[in-house]
Order: C-alpha cells, then sequence, then structure tokens
C-alpha cells in the first residue's frame, strides 16, 4: 500500500520555525520526484518546493530563502525546513510523490500567530 505520512505541523509564533517531515511507504522512494504544497483556507492549493530524484530543487517565491527542502532516500523521507514563519505561511502542508503515479499524504496543519 503506498502512503505518504507527513509530520512536523504545529503552533508557531512569527519569525517561528518548523522542520516537517514526510515519510513514504510502498514506493521506491528514490525513484519519485517529491514536492511540499500546502493550502490556505478559502485558496488553492500551491506548491512550496520540490526537489527531483537527483536532488536538484525548486521553490515558490514565497518561500525562497527561508524553506529548504531536503530527502534522505535511506530513510524514504522528505524535508521542509521553514524559517522565519509569518502568518500567511499558515495553511495545511501537503507532500506528494510523483513518477507517473501521483501520491499525495494526508497534510500536516500549520498555524503562525502574529
Amino acid at each position: 500500500q503506498v502512503q505518504l505520512v507527513e509530520s512536523g505541523g504545529g503552533l508557531v509564533q512569527a519569525g517561528g520555525s518548523l522542520r516537517l517531515s514526510c515519510v513514504a511507504s510502498g514506493i521506491t522512494f528514490s525513484l519519485y520526484h517529491m514536492g511540499w504544497y500546502r493550502q490556505a483556507p478559502g485558496k488553492q492549493r500551491e506548491l512550496v518546493a520540490d526537489i527531483t530524484t537527483g536532488g536538484s530543487t525548486d521553490y515558490a517565491d514565497s518561500a525562497k530563502g527561508r524553506f529548504t527542502i531536503s530527502r534522505d532516500n535511506a530513510k524514504n523521507t522528505v524535508f521542509l525546513q521553514m524559517n522565519s514563519l509569518q502568518p500567511e505561511d499558515t495553511a495545511v502542508y501537503y507532500c506528494n510523490a510523483r513518477s507517473g503515479v501521483l501520491v499525495w499524504g494526508q497534510g500536516t496543519r500549520v498555524t503562525v500567530s502574529s
């Protein structure tokens, strides 16, 4: 069974940091590009950061300089280090895995208070 499980969300004050994790099972993790997306209330889901099988990364403009995506293929895990969080970063954060097929996790909620 293919599964992505996110964790690490929570409540943090503006300027704080969080590290999200997404553990994959049921897939050959190293063959999948991985991404972090977020969906704020009333808004569409949007890309935050992406990392390819080769380790190349891409970030939304809002994430550049503050967020870092990384992966550990030995642990089937992708991370999102988020620094200098702002209230506008409040959202449910989802990871996805893609390699021909697309798999989504259930999301982890991040709330940033001002």
